[in-house]
């Protein structure tokens, strides 16, 4: 079994089942409380109250949440701050999970365009 840092985009997808992420729904997951906050609010936009709440229970049965440090967000800051230079619009909650990513040394699973050409990324779309 291989291990993923799941972007918000990427759980989302699993969530919706998109063919192209079907493989990854059986992998080891790894993703922040911040992706989690993002998921809640495309879930509850998409579904309302109570069945975000539902479905947000059984993601954290198949997903390993992870906290980050003060370097991770340090980090996260910089590479936002370079990486809009290189005119790429990275949200922080992105960036912090690149960099999650990159310290654990696993991919970085999305299908954000920002992400594309990045290395270590899993781009699926």
């Amino acid at each position: 079994m291989k291990r993923y840092y799941a972007d918000t985009y990427a759980l989302v997808e699993i969530l919706r089942g998109n063919p192209a992420y079907e493989r990854y729904a059986v992998e080891e997951l790894v993703t922040s409380e911040f992706n989690l906050l993002e998921l809640a609010y495309a879930l509850a936009r998409d579904y309302g109250k109570e069945k975000a709440v539902e479905i947000l229970r059984i993601v954290r049965t198949f997903v390993t949440v992870i906290q980050p440090t003060d370097e991770d967000y340090v980090e996260a800051s910089v590479l936002r701050i370079e990486l809009r230079k290189r005119g790429k619009n990275l949200s922080l909650i992105d960036a912090l999970g690149y960099v999650l990513a990159q310290r654990l040394g696993i991919p970085f699973l999305t299908g954000d365009r920002e992400f594309r050409d990045l290395e270590g990324v899993e781009y699926v779309k």
